[in-house]
C-alpha cells in the first residue's frame, strides 16, 4: 500500500488498484494544487508497475469530489497564474485518460466541477443510487468555465444537447439520470458498488456510442450553428454583459473543442479575461457566502424528525410537501379535508416532477399525512404555523398549540412580516417561539429566515438552522422587526415599481428596467408571484398609515385578483406564466429609481443590526429577493461605487 498526504493506493489479489482520495486537513475532497501534484506522483507509480485496472474512489463520507479548491482562486495574481491553474488540471486529466489500463470512477455523493472532470477522464463511471449522489459542472455559476476537460469530454459522452444543457446551466443530475444520459455506465445501490466496479472492469464493455445524428452535431460544420442557437436561448435568461461565462463556454466548445488553453490571450472567452471580470469575482464571493450559510446548520445539537404544519394554503401546503420530499414525516392540518385536498394535489405533482420513480413518489406521499384534527401536534418535534397574516388569529392558534405540544417541541411561525414579540405576547412561554420564514415558491427559493424575537431562547437557533439545512435550504438568522430582512428591503422596491405603473409606465417596461439591472425577475411579475395580498399586508405594516397603497393594487385585490395564485394580477396567469406584451423603451434612470430604495433600506437594516454583518445581508438579498447575483449583493454593490 502506498499512502501519501492525500491519496491512498492499494492493490488487491485480483490485480486491481484502488486509489482513494482523502484530502488531509479537510472535511471535503477538493482538487488543490497539492492534491493534483500528488496524483501525478501516483500515476508515475502506476505506470512503473501497471495494475490490471484502476478504481478511483473517495475516502470521505460526504461525497466524491466537490471540485477545484476555490480558495486557490484568490491566490491568482497574474495571467500566468490563471493559465497555470487551468493547465495543471488539464494536463493531469489528459494523462489520466491516457493510462494504458482501464480506469473507473466509483462515485458516491456529490461529484462536481473538477471532480466530474476527473471522472470523465476515466474510462468508466459507476454511480451509487442515493439521494446525495449528484453530478454536475457548476463552474458557470461562478462566472468561469470548466477548464479541465469537461467541455470536451462531456458532449462527446452524452451528446451536444445534453452536454451543453449541463454546461450552460450548472445544474446537477442524480444517479439515475446520470445513467439515463450515458454519463454513468452503471447505477447501483451502495451495498453492491464494489462488486459492480469489479464486474465492469472484468467485462470492459465498449464505450457508449452516440447516434449518427448526435455524432454529426459534434462535427465542425454543425457546431457553430448549434452554439448560435444555444446562445440565443441563453440570452433569454442571462445577458452577455451580466454573465459572460455561458457565452464563453459555447465559443470554446465550438471553436476550440472545449480546450480553454487554446483561446487566444485577450479574447473575452479566455479564462484570464473571465477571472478578471467583476462577475466572476462577485459570483465566487456569493459561493463563499452560501458556504458560510450552510455552515450555520452544522452544529444543530438535535434533529427534527416529525414536523406538523398548520395551514394548508399555498405556503403551508408547499412547506409541508417540501419537508416530506426531503425525507421528514409531516402532518398537515387545516379546517377540513376539502381545504387539504389542493395542497395534497400540489404535493403529488411536486413529488412526481422531482422523484420520477413511482416508488419514491409513493413513499413521499406516505410521509405527508392530511390531518384535519391536528392529531400530529402532540407527536411533532417542530410545529410550523402558516395561516393567513392576522395577528389575532396567530395569537389564538399559538395559545392552543402551546397547550398541546410536547415540552421539548419547537414552535415556529412562517409569518412574512409580523414581529414575533406581537405573536408571542399571548403565549405563556414566549421563549419557545421563533420564526421560520419561507419564500414563495417554496420549491425554488433557497432562503429561510430564522427570526429571533427578543424572548426567543438563543439555544433554538442552531437546531432551526440544522433543520433548514436538513431540508436543503439556506438559513439566515435575522432579528425580529417589521418585515425582517428580505421583505423589508423588498417592499420599497415593489412599492416604487407599482407607483411607476400608476404613472402610466407599462408593467412590462418596469420589469424590463429591473432585468436590465440584472434582477432575475421584474418587480411587477414578482409581486404577482408573491401574491398581491401579501404585498399589501407587508406594505401596510412597513409603510405605516402615512401613505395610501397604489390604487391599481387595491383595485386588483377588491376584484379578487391576487396574482399568480388566483390566475390574475397585474398580468394574466391563465397559462401558468405571466402573459406579457413586448416591453417598450425603458425610460432613462428607471433602473436606478427602482433599485435605490432597496439599497437605502439595506443600509438601514445593517445599521439596525437586523443581520449580523454586511456579508450575510448580501446573502439574504441574493437568495431571498433575487438581487442581481453578479453584483454580489446590495452592500457589495454600494462598496463598488453605486449611489
Amino acid at each position: 500500500m502506498t499512502n501519501d498526504r492525500h491519496w491512498r493506493l492499494e492493490r488487491d489479489a485480483e490485480g486491481l488498484a484502488w486509489l482513494t482520495l482523502d484530502r488531509a486537513d479537510a472535511a471535503t475532497n477538493s482538487l488543490s494544487r497539492a492534491v493534483l501534484e500528488d496524483l501525478g506522483q501516483v500515476m508515475d507509480e502506476l505506470l512503473a508497475t501497471p495494475p490490471k485496472a484502476l478504481v478511483i474512489q473517495s475516502g470521505k463520507e460526504n461525497g466524491f469530489i466537490a471540485g477545484a479548491d476555490i480558495d486557490e482562486f484568490g491566490t491568482i495574481q497574474s495571467a500566468e497564474d490563471a493559465l497555470a491553474l487551468v493547465r495543471r488540471g488539464w494536463d493531469s486529466f489528459n494523462r489520466l485518460a491516457a493510462l494504458p489500463f482501464p480506469t473507473l470512477a466509483l462515485i458516491r455523493g456529490f461529484c462536481l466541477g473538477g471532480g466530474l472532470e476527473l471522472a470523465l477522464a476515466c474510462r468508466y463511471r459507476v454511480v451509487v443510487d442515493e439521494p446525495g449522489t449528484r453530478l454536475g459542472l457548476p463552474e458557470v455559476m461562478l462566472g468561469i468555465v470548466p477548464g479541465w476537460g469537461g467541455m470536451t469530454r462531456l458532449p462527446r459522452l452524452v451528446g451536444a444537447a445534453a452536454g451543453l444543457d449541463l454546461l450552460l446551466t450548472g445544474k446537477t443530475v442524480d444517479a439515475r439520470k446520470a445513467k439515463r444520459l450515458g454519463l454513468a455506465d452503471e447505477c447501483v445501490p451502495q451495498r453492491i458498488m464494489f462488486n459492480t466496479a469489479r464486474g465492469v472492469l472484468r467485462a470492459q464493455p465498449p464505450g457508449r456510442a452516440l447516434s449518427f445524428l448526435q455524432g454529426l452535431m459534434l462535427q465542425a460544420p454543425l457546431k457553430g450553428f448549434i452554439a448560435k442557437q444555444a446562445a440565443a436561448k441563453v440570452a433569454r435568461k442571462a445577458r452577455r454583459e451580466h454573465y459572460p461565462a455561458p457565452y464563453a463556454i459555447l465559443e470554446i466548445w465550438a471553436r476550440h473543442d472545449g480546450n480553454a488553453l487554446a483561446v487566444p490571450a485577450g479574447d473575452p472567452a479566455s479564462i484570464v479575461r473571465l477571472l478578471e471580470t467583476p462577475t466572476a469575482k462577485n459570483l465566487i464571493r456569493v459561493f463563499k457566502l452560501q458556504e458560510r450559510m450552510k455552515a450555520l446548520g452544522k452544529e444543530g445539537g438535535r434533529e427534527f424528525r416529525r414536523v406538523h404544519v398548520v395551514g394548508a394554503g399555498v405556503m403551508g401546503g408547499d412547506i409541508a410537501a417540501w419537508c416530506a420530499l426531503r425525507g421528514l414525516a409531516v402532518s398537515l392540518q387545516d379546517q377540513s379535508a376539502e381545504r387539504l385536498a389542493p395542497a395534497m394535489a400540489r404535493a403529488a405533482k411536486l413529488f412526481k416532477e422531482r422523484l420520477k420513480d413511482p416508488r419514491r413518489v409513493r413513499d413521499a406521499l406516505d410521509r405527508l399525512i392530511p390531518d384535519p384534527r391536528g392529531d400530529g401536534v402532540s407527536q411533532a418535534d417542530l410545529v410550523i404555523e402558516a395561516i393567513f397574516e392576522n395577528l389575532e388569529a396567530k395569537q389564538k392558534l399559538f395559545r392552543e398549540l402551546e397547550s398541546r405540544v410536547r415540552p421539548d417541541a419547537v414552535l415556529a411561525t412562517n409569518t412574512s412580516s409580523i414581529p414575533l414579540e406581537d405573536i408571542a405576547a399571548a403565549m405563556k412561554d414566549p421563549g419557545r417561539l421563533l420564526g421560520l420564514h419561507f419564500f414563495n415558491p417554496v420549491a425554488r427559493m433557497m432562503l429561510v429566515e430564522i427570526v429571533v424575537g427578543k424572548a426567543t431562547r438563543p439555544e433554538l437557533v442552531a437546531p432551526a438552522a440544522a433543520f433548514t439545512r436538513r431540508i436543503d435550504r439556506l438559513p439566515l438568522p435575522v432579528k425580529s422587526a417589521p418585515g425582517f430582512l428580505v421583505n423589508r428591503i423588498l417592499a420599497p422596491y415593489l412599492d416604487v415599481a407599482m407607483r411607476a405603473v400608476e404613472e402610466g409606465i407599462a408593467p412590462e417596461v418596469v420589469d424590463e428596467a429591473a432585468l436590465s439591472f440584472g434582477m432575475p425577475m421584474g418587480p411587477i411579475e414578482l409581486a404577482d408571484t408573491v401574491g398581491l395580498d401579501i404585498c399589501l399586508a407587508v406594505g401596510k405594516l412597513l409603510g405605516g398609515a402615512g401613505q395610501a397603497a397604489p390604487a391599481k393594487l387595491t383595485q386588483a385585490l377588491a376584484a379578487g385578483h391576487l396574482g399568480k395564485k388566483s390566475g390574475q394580477g397585474y398580468y394574466s396567469w391563465a397559462s401558468g406564466k405571466a402573459a406579457k406584451a413586448a416591453a417598450g423603451q425603458v425610460p432613462a434612470g428607471l433602473p436606478e429609481r427602482l433599485i435605490a430604495p432597496m439599497l437605502a433600506e439595506a443600509r438601514a437594516c445593517l445599521a439596525e443590526g437586523i443581520v449580523e454583518d454586511a456579508d450575510l445581508l448580501d446573502a439574504g438579498a441574493i437568495f431571498g429577493t433575487g438581487f442581481a447575483p453578479f453584483r454580489g449583493g446590495p452592500m457589495n454593490h454600494l462598496r463598488q461605487g453605486a449611489t
